[in-house]
């Protein structure tokens, strides 16, 4: 009987196994490489998206303080009264806000009010720059100024002035305004430091006209100015 060498042809079980096996593992390899690459994605582009949320909010707040700065210092700013010179008008306590638009275009009218640096001649006394006030103005630059028998006359002529607390109980001999410069005084005319104290304030000096008083809430609104009507 003769012998015949055929080749096995059944199946090599170990080596099915094995390349399953290398399969599975190349497999699972590449999913955690997938999965790692996706992480460093998501880990890179994140903060770049908070870089960018972060830098965008940054750049909304510079610009909502450089309006607030150009607002407070060229257009309007918010002032508190701190005392008594200008009742009944203007009660200690009352929030305005003051436009400083106004006086680039032309001068303060009579009857104004305005609110200022202290004059030179306070600011001598101790006074800061920062220490604002806020008076009525009475006389313009050429015009001449009187205080007799209760009565303020402007060129010789006495104003109406249904705006002040009570008629002043002083007198005050003639004096003419220098150029570029205002008369102040207060409406609680017998406790104001206002002109007829210290003299003459500097056109300079004006910070602005006071517009509009939003605190108290009751007499929230616009104010009122008056003109320079005589008697």
């Amino acid at each position: 009987m003769t012998e015949t060498n055929e080749p096995n042809h059944e199946p090599n079980h170990e080596l099915n196994h094995e390349r399953v096996e290398n399969s599975k593992d190349v497999s699972l390899k590449n999913t955690i490489q997938e999965t790692a690459l996706k992480n460093t994605i998501q880990e890179t582009v994140r903060p770049k998206g908070w870089q960018k949320l972060a830098s965008e909010n940054a750049r909304l707040v510079a610009i909502a303080l450089a309006i607030a700065f150009f607002v407070r210092f060229f257009i309007a700013e918010p002032r508190f009264i701190p005392s008594p010179s200008m009742v009944p008008t203007l009660a200690v306590g009352d929030r305005l806000l003051v436009e400083k638009v106004s006086y680039h275009l032309h001068l303060p009218h009579p009857g104004d009010i305005v609110v200022f640096e202290p004059p030179p001649q306070l600011q001598e006394y101790g006074y800061l720059a920062s220490q604002a006030f806020i008076k009525r103005v009475i006389g313009l630059p050429g015009q001449t100024v009187q205080v007799t028998q209760g009565k303020v006359l402007v060129d010789g002529q006495a104003l109406t002035e249904p705006y002040i607390l009570e008629m002043p109980a002083y007198e005050m001999p003639p004096v003419q305004v220098p150029a570029s410069s205002l008369f102040m005084m207060g409406d609680n005319r017998n406790d104001s430091n206002d002109s007829h104290v210290w003299g003459f304030l500097p056109l300079d000096n004006v910070i602005g006209r006071a517009a509009f008083r939003f605190w108290p809430l009751e007499k929230i609104g616009r104010i009122g100015h008056h003109t320079d009507d005589t008697a």
